[in-house]
């Protein structure tokens, strides 16, 4: 079973919209997922505009992949870098750890992930 940052088991990110790169509505990852979609996020008219200006438009439908296009407070599971990108440039989403992937470790810290989070950390 997958873990979350908080080394307990990886909590449900969204199911509507249904997010992952599997679209189980978790932050799971495996080989296929090459942009290593770990990160559950809380998205922001803010990051969304951002998301669009780096080749990335989360916010426009595209039917025919069965994605509705996201919202301010659409949760969804993130590319690790994508989100350590908006870190960055300071417009970094708020993250949920329960449903946030323990692989993200890998790219960002700890303490980055919990000074954005929604929930608090151990909850």
């Amino acid at each position: 079973m997958a873990k979350n940052v908080l080394g307990q088991p990886l909590a449900t990110c969204c199911t509507n919209p249904r997010t992952g790169f599997y679209r189980t509505g978790r932050c799971d990852t495996g080989p296929e997922d090459f942009g290593l979609h770990l990160v559950c996020a809380r998205m922001t008219d803010a990051f969304l505009a951002f998301s669009r200006e780096r080749g990335n438009d989360l916010s426009t439908p595209v039917p025919e992949h069965g994605f509705p296009g996201l919202v301010e407070g659409d949760c969804w599971c993130l590319c690790v870098e994508r989100w350590k990108e908006a870190l960055e440039a300071g417009v970094a989403p708020q993250v949920r750890l329960a449903a946030t992937h323990v692989s993200a470790l890998e790219f960002v810290d700890l303490a980055d992930l919990e000074a954005h989070a929604l929930d608090a950390a151990g909850a």
